[in-house]
């Protein structure tokens, strides 16, 4: 194993028995050799990848490619048919929720047990218990059953232990879509503070933001093999205008298919009519993609003092100005910014759930300002990427390379930049 790896997958396939009427008792196996029969689903067919010490990577790919089944692999819930994994270090997971929580025993209780689980002795869980119960708010509750807590008391739970413990590697899948979207914010910020002491993350999600908070890089997995891999920036866009693609050819199917009811074989609906301007119009060229619910229509930057500019000299406060349009109301709206390189180095990111702004609705065309404080970037020239999701994680609009800046004068490369910034919801 090279010595700069922290996991190194070679060519691992997995397959799995379907059956379409598997029989309960053995009564029922025997006499119907029907029950017998099964379909044997290839998920993955051949998959390789490193992943560096430190190094954070994202698994995209839509429902059933394999990427949920490669992290059970990792976490050695199952093993591979063929092919081998080697991963170093002491490894913690967040597979499904409550995994390895008892329901009778307390909050407490399954804390001890589940820290174990990840190997821990008793004094260690006993030296960390205070910060596992202070990060999952659950003071008030941690002596009671687990059976009685609601599905974010349990991810608040498991989380917390899981990021407690010390591990070289995290495994996470899809668990951050749970929970209310304070303690969401709370656990990126958590991540990015373990991420940055070196701990190697593996994260599952159909959230691009929330891959692109903590990435480096993104692997798209499609149909039980690698499709691309690169940083977010390059392979989103690849694997978004896919799904839109996708999205439109179940939608032109649809609408066919309401033709030909109608008796209207030549007439087209106003979904395929739009969907056609979208493509005429360059939309689906990689720079943006989303739903379209809500639409960013123009990114102004202005100096402290109002005067329109996107030169700066470093040290300099920002103002932007995001200008939108609704096509469809945007419940519990997620509005964020990341800051490029021109290398594509991602050198800051935030958003209004990671900053605990109170919950908002886009329900009709308005501006958002975003007062960004002392900008001490180095010199060069720095793209920089809108979003707008729902709280779910649907992108109604993602615009890269909505706006640039150019910061002149140099200062000292000091490692991970932090800026003060402050929101205004119009």
């Amino acid at each position: 194993m090279n010595p700069e790896n922290a996991i190194e997958v070679r060519d691992i396939t997995k397959s799995f028995k379907v059956y379409l009427d598997k029989g309960s008792t053995i009564k029922e196996k025997i006499v119907s050799n029907k029950r017998r029969k099964y379909e044997k689903r290839e998920i993955l067919k051949g998959i390789s990848f490193d992943v560096k010490k430190g190094e954070a990577i994202g698994l995209i790919g839509e429902n059933g490619c394999g990427k949920s089944t490669t992290l059970k692999l990792l976490t050695r819930i199952m093993y591979p048919d063929t092919g081998s994994i080697e991963m170093k270090g002491r490894v913690s997971s967040l597979i499904e929720l409550g995994a390895g929580f008892h329901p009778d025993m307390s909050g407490l209780e399954n804390i001890f047990i589940n820290a174990s689980i990840f190997g821990l002795s008793r004094k260690e869980i006993e030296k960390r218990l205070d910060d596992i119960i202070a990060f999952s708010e659950l003071e008030a509750f941690i002596d009671n059953p687990v059976r009685t807590y609601s599905s974010g008391m349990y991810m608040r739970l498991a989380f917390s232990v899981a990021i407690n413990v010390d591990a070289e590697i995290l495994l996470i899948d899809e668990i951050l879509g749970v929970g209310d979207a304070g303690f969401q914010a709370k656990c990126f910020n958590k991540l990015r503070e373990i991420k940055a002491k070196g701990t190697t993350i593996v994260i599952v999600s159909h959230s691009m933001g929330q891959i692109e908070q903590i990435c480096e890089r993104s692997i798209w997995i499609h149909k039980g093999v690698i499709r691309a891999e690169g940083t977010p920036r390059k392979i989103h866009p690849l694997y978004m205008n896919y799904m839109g693609e996708k999205r439109q050819e179940i939608a032109d199917k649809e609408a066919r298919r309401q033709r030909k009811k109608n008796g209207q074989e030549t007439e087209e609906t106003g979904t395929v009519q739009e969907a056609r301007s979208q493509d005429e119009n360059g939309e689906k060229d990689g720079s943006r993609w989303g739903n379209g619910d809500a639409h960013i229509t123009k990114i102004e930057i202005f100096d402290a003092g109002g005067q329109e500019k996107n030169a700066f000299r470093t040290g300099s406060d920002i103002r932007l100005k995001i200008n939108y349009e609704v096509r469809k109301t945007v419940k519990n709206a997620v509005i964020g910014i990341a800051v490029y390189r021109s290398d594509e180095m991602h050198c800051y990111g935030t958003n209004t759930r990671i900053d605990r702004l109170e919950s908002f609705s886009l329900e009709k065309d308005g501006t958002v300002e975003l007062y960004l404080k002392k900008v001490n970037l180095l010199q060069g020239k720095y793209l920089m990427d809108f979003a707008i999701e729902s709280e779910d994680g649907h992108t109604a609009d993602y615009y890269k390379g909505a706006a640039s800046v150019e910061i002149f004068s140099v200062i000292e490369d000091v490692g991970v930049m932090r800026i003060d910034h402050e929101w205004n919801i119009m």
